[in-house]
C-alpha cells in the first residue's frame, strides 16, 4: 500500500528518488520499477506498480473491445504509460515530457493514495491539499465503520 507524502528533489537530468516505502510496494522480482502516466483528472502524474496496471487491464477486459470509453481509458492510460526502472540508489528518471506536463521543475511530491500513487508539483499540491480535506470532511460519513461486527463483518 502506497502511504505518506514525500517530496525530494528532481535533477537536471529528470532523475527523482522513489521514496523507500514506494519502492517496497512495487518489488515484485519481475520488473524492478514504477509504472507512470499523465493524470487525466490535472496536472499532475499517477502511477503504481505493474500489479495496478494488472488490475486494470483486467477491469477493462470486462468491457467490449470497442467500446469507446474502454478504448478512451485504454490510450490515457496505457499508451501514456512509461516504466521507469529504478537505479542502483532507487531512483527513476522521469521522461521530460511527463516531467513537463506535471509541471516539475526542481522538487516532485509523490503522493501515496494506496494502490496507486501521484507525482505532484509541490506548490500544486499544497494549493490543492486545502480543498481535499474539505471534501474529505463533507465525505467521511462514507466510510465503512471499522468497529467489530459493523461493515464488512470482520475484526477490526
Amino acid at each position: 500500500m502506497f502511504l505518506s507524502t514525500t517530496t525530494n528533489n528532481l535533477d537536471a537530468k529528470g532523475r527523482v528518488s522513489v521514496p523507500s516505502d514506494f519502492r517496497a510496494v512495487v518489488g515484485d522480482g519481475v520488473f524492478d520499477g514504477i509504472v507512470v502516466w499523465p493524470s487525466f483528472d490535472g496536472e499532475y502524474l499517477e502511477g503504481g506498480g505493474i500489479a495496478l496496471m494488472q488490475e486494470y487491464l483486467g477491469s477493462l477486459e470486462t468491457m467490449d473491445h470497442y467500446d469507446e470509453g474502454r478504448m478512451a481509458l485504454q490510450r490515457a492510460i496505457f499508451a501514456e504509460s512509461r516504466k521507469l526502472s529504478f537505479d542502483g540508489g532507487g531512483r527513476v528518471t522521469l521522461p521530460k515530457e511527463l516531467a513537463e506536463y506535471a509541471g516539475l521543475n526542481g522538487k516532485a511530491t509523490f503522493v501515496g493514495l494506496g494502490r496507486r500513487f501521484e507525482i505532484w508539483d509541490p506548490e500544486k499540491y499544497q494549493s490543492h491539499i486545502g480543498d481535499v480535506r474539505r471534501l474529505a470532511r463533507e465525505n467521511r460519513n462514507r466510510l465503512v465503520s471499522l468497529r467489530p461486527g459493523a461493515g464488512s463483518g470482520g475484526d477490526a
